[in-house]
């Protein structure tokens, strides 16, 4: 084997830790930007079809997810920290299992959602996703640090715009008339939405973490 081939093996694999990382990032936004455009749909046929898309997004994601894992057992050298990848990875994929998870009540549950939360909660967790991906295409280069950093701190003020979402909608929901069955229902949607949203912070603490690593 000639030294060439031999510094090629032992050479950072940053194409396919990066394009892999970002082929993830997109599948979330496009589960973002459709679970947001479900929401905000009127007609519930169409929103609940439109839910239901999630499904093979979400397993696209846990695909792509393994090919993650599976190039951080076949490479010895990476890019980053094997487990700065390793928490990457499971984070986003966090998002994605979420994000589906939700979908999944929203469409069995039919909620009367009086107050509009759910649209609000999808518009929140969409602004988050799209700041993780800035986040998560910089880190390729990490050149503009001050970008990067930007997308996790609007991250984690989203996270808190959800959890006071989250407390003002129980306020209301405790205080009227529903059902306890109904009251139950909607507790279970918005507190797993909520849940996207910490699951967003995750992602962002460990990019985060990254760049303050290798900056």
């Amino acid at each position: 084997m000639s030294f060439d081939s031999v510094l090629k093996f032992f050479l950072p694999k940053d194409r396919v830790f990066y394009g892999l990382f970002e082929e993830v990032s997109t599948t979330l936004v496009q589960m973002g930007n459709t679970f947001k455009s479900a929401l905000q749909e009127q007609d519930l046929s169409k929103r609940d079809q439109m839910l239901k898309t999630l499904e093979d997004l979400e397993h696209k994601n846990d695909e792509t997810t393994h090919r993650i894992f599976i190039e951080l057992g076949r490479n010895f050298i990476t890019p980053l920290d094997r487990e700065d990848i390793h928490y990457l990875a499971t984070s986003l994929d966090d998002i994605a299992d979420y994000i589906w998870g939700a979908a999944k009540r929203v469409v069995n549950y039919q909620i009367n959602d009086e107050y509009n939360t759910l649209p609000a909660f999808a518009e929140i967790i969409a602004k988050s996703i799209g700041a993780i991906n800035t986040g998560v295409f910089a880190l390729r280069n990490m050149k503009d640090l001050r970008a990067i950093t930007a997308a996790c701190v609007l991250v984690n003020s989203l996270e808190n715009n959800a959890d006071d979402l989250l407390d003002h909608t129980m306020m209301k929901l405790f205080s009227s008339q529903i059902s306890a069955v109904e009251l139950i229902k909607q507790k279970d949607i918005y507190q797993m939405l909520e849940t996207v949203t910490d699951k967003c912070e995750d992602a962002a603490n460990v990019i985060e973490s990254i760049i303050i690593k290798y900056s």
